[in-house]
């Protein structure tokens, strides 16, 4: 393949709309959740994955699979659950069959916080989505991500 390679241009192009597409969206939640309930994207997306943790096998996330879920460093994951205990809307505890293992957990104030957050984050991306939707290198993504299903719920 060579730089002027059609297949590599239109990969590079679909690269660059993703991106965009992502710029968008995370640029409205931001503006929403801020102007709204004083939270970042990122704060948000921590307390709303924590908050889907369950008490059966695998149900406790350790920081490692945190950081996965909201796509961040373990460094910056830490830094950002730190920012949020400060708070009072996390804590931390160590895990009960594994003294190495720390687990965190929403707290009541972070849960009543994220309950008042998602519906004004649930409304931006509805809002974002369609914006972008109106934009022809991006309403085929749109499309795409309308169309994936929902994920199973988490076993209680």
């Amino acid at each position: 393949m060579t730089a002027t390679d059609p297949a590599l241009t239109a990969l590079a192009q679909g690269w660059c709309a993703l991106s965009l597409l992502h710029d968008r969206i995370e640029g409205h939640l931001e503006r929403a959740l801020q102007a709204g309930h004083g939270l970042s994207a990122r704060e948000y997306s921590l307390l709303d994955v924590l908050s889907r943790q369950h008490d059966g096998l695998g149900g406790h996330l350790q920081m490692k699979q945190v950081a996965d879920a909201v796509a961040l460093s373990q460094s910056a994951t830490t830094r950002l659950v730190t920012r949020l205990e400060d708070r009072g809307l996390l804590s931390r505890y160590l895990c009960p069959t594994d003294r190495r293992g720390i687990y965190t957990n929403v707290s009541e104030a972070g849960l009543v916080l994220l309950a008042r957050a998602r519906p004004t984050h649930d409304a931006a991306l509805h809002e974002a989505l369609d914006e972008a939707a109106r934009d022809a290198r991006l309403e085929p993504l749109v499309r795409a991500v309308k169309a994936l299903p929902a994920p199973a719920p988490a076993p209680a």
